[in-house]
């Protein structure tokens, strides 16, 4: 329960007699209540100009502006022409006096001598109601600000009902887009391996069917990688691998590597960079990624016979370098600028889904350009007018140093990595199988076990040259478990732990290697990427 604040009440004090005003102060003294003395009447009208007063007490008789007359002004004024008066009059009043009075404004007329007892009494009337008046307003007051308040808070309660709503929305579309997205693959890749399982005799076909799943694999595997990406960059995961890089190198290589896939959508390709190095400090590989994401995405929406140009220039009034992405494409809308750069958003989303994907492309570009301490911006005249994407990134100073973190040292190839005998635990067998045959027909003795106690019990059993190991094992004896038990084995000293994973991150890994494993591989892992992994392994 609240405390009702006491203020003080003023009322006041007119008489052209000093000492008239002291003996009424000393009449009323007492506390919470403040008195304001005045001389004439105008000096009365500018007291009163200042404070709020409960009561004026006036005497009737004074020189210039008297009592009634005072008391006429203070009608005539909105400020004062609530205020109370007591006329005070120091003989009998005559009756047209007093209706004067009243018709001035006085609720009462008392005569001098005054009785003490008599004008306390009326005074405490006239105080009382003051204090009241004060509560009512301020509990108006308070009223008005908790109905404010509650209008705010419903407003924000709407808005954030409106926002769970477009989220939820935004969460159903993107559970069918990701559900498309997988499935479009998974068709060439299922009727592929009927292709291989009904005409893999005939090579041509088989060749063809190889190619369609590679292809469709690596395409699943980007859209997993953006998904993780998105996730990371959300919750602050993602760690730049930062060095002193060349933007120019960077943009021509990444230009260079998607000039094919343009060409065979009969779109060109035209680079202008200079011919200088444009130094910062950065990630070679996620700014690659990101300009990749751009020529991915100016490709994916221009037609046939368009243009994607990429320029890198630097800005020395901003010391930044700049790049940007123009294609003669489709254009954006103006209402879909604004959201361009959130996750899952694409201009259109309409069921043949032609286009693909999973509008986290540019999501990725924001995140990892303002990692970067940049930015991205997008333009467009508007529909069929094309778009222009430009990222700013700060340049390197002469004396920057670039700050760079500890770079994974290479493995030596030997010269030969055949023979090896390789323990899989893996608890998926259609993936412990494929892998199996996978790496027999590299030239290993592959065995497989199904769960982490299988695979130490065989681990001690074969003495493995390399014990490949899925980390996410049912049970207790998980990959981290598996790489435990093998390394406080002094007999398994020398096996070459490998872990599969489908989380990628820096963390994943470095957890890996503290686990006791010496390589992270992230699943689906590449034929290569194991190959190059085994040719390393030292042989005893």
């Amino acid at each position: 329960m609240s405390v009702m604040r006491i203020d003080p009440v003023h009322f006041l004090l007119v008489d052209d007699l000093e000492e008239n005003l002291l003996a009424l102060e000393g009449l009323l003294r007492r506390d919470g209540l403040v008195s304001l003395k005045a001389r004439s009447g105008p000096d009365a009208l500018e007291l009163l100009l200042k404070h709020d007063v409960a009561l004026a007490l006036v005497d009737v008789q004074m020189p210039g502006m008297d009592g009634f007359e005072l008391a006429e002004f203070m009608r005539g004024t909105e400020r004062t022409r609530r205020v109370p008066i007591i006329f005070l009059t120091a003989g009998n009043a005559d009756r047209q006096r007093r209706f004067r009075g009243y018709e001035a404004g006085a609720v009462d007329f008392l005569h001098k001598p005054l009785e003490p007892d008599i004008l306390r009494s009326k005074a405490d009337v006239f105080f009382e109601l003051f204090r009241q008046r004060q509560e009512v307003a301020r509990q108006r007051d308070e009223l008005k600000l908790a109905t404010e308040e509650n209008v705010r808070l419903l407003k924000e309660s709407r808005q954030y009902a409106e926002a769970l709503e477009e989220a939820d929305r935004r969460k159903d579309d993107f559970l069918a887009m990701l559900a498309h997205e997988l499935r479009n693959p998974l068709a060439p890749v299922r009727n592929a391996v009927e292709i291989l399982r009904q005409y893999g005799a005939n090579e041509i076909a088989a060749g063809k069917a190889r190619e369609i799943i590679a292809r469709q694999v690596a395409h699943m595997a980007r859209l997993v990688d953006d998904l993780l990406d998105v996730a990371r960059i959300a919750r602050g995961k993602v760690e730049l691998r930062t060095e002193r890089c060349d933007l120019t190198t960077v943009v021509r290589q990444t230009a260079e590597d998607y000039r094919p896939i343009l060409t065979e959508a009969g779109v060109s390709l035209v680079v202008d960079v200079p011919a200088h190095p444009l130094s910062l400090t950065g990630d070679a590989t996620r700014l690659a990624q990101v300009v990749g994401n751009l020529l991915h995405n100016a490709g994916k929406f221009t037609p046939r016979g368009g243009t994607v140009t990429v320029r890198a220039a630097a800005d020395p009034a901003n010391e930044t370098a700049v790049v940007s992405v123009r294609d003669t494409g489709v254009g954006i809308d103006a209402a879909v600028l604004s959201r361009l750069f959130e996750p899952f958003s694409q201009a259109q989303q309409n069921l043949d889904r032609s286009k693909g994907g999973l509008g986290l492309g540019l999501a990725l570009v924001r995140g990892l350009i303002e990692l970067h301490g940049g930015s991205v911006t997008a333009e467009s005249r508007g529909p069929q007018q094309g778009s222009t994407f430009t990222l700013r990134l700060p340049m390197a100073t002469p004396t920057a140093k670039a700050k760079a973190t500890d770079q994974d040292s290479e493995p030596v190839p030997s010269a030969n990595s055949h023979g090896l005998r390789i323990l899989v635990v893996e608890d998926n067998r259609d993936a412990a199988e494929s892998l199996q045959m996978l790496l027999s027909m590299l030239g290993h003795r592959v065995d497989v076990a199904f769960d982490g106690s299988a695979g130490v019990a065989a681990a001690k059993k074969l003495r493995p040259d390399v014990l490949v190991s899925d980390l996410g094992l049912p049970g207790e004896m998980t990959g981290y478990a598996v790489a435990k038990a093998v390394r406080t084995d002094p007999s398994l000293a020398r096996v070459y732990l490998i872990s599969l994973s489908g989380y990628g991150h820096d963390d994943d890994r470095r957890r890996a290697l503290d686990a006791g494993f010496n390589c992270h591989l992230v699943k689906p892992v590449d034929p290569a990427d194991l190959e190059g992994v085994l040719a390393a392994v030292p042989r005893f």
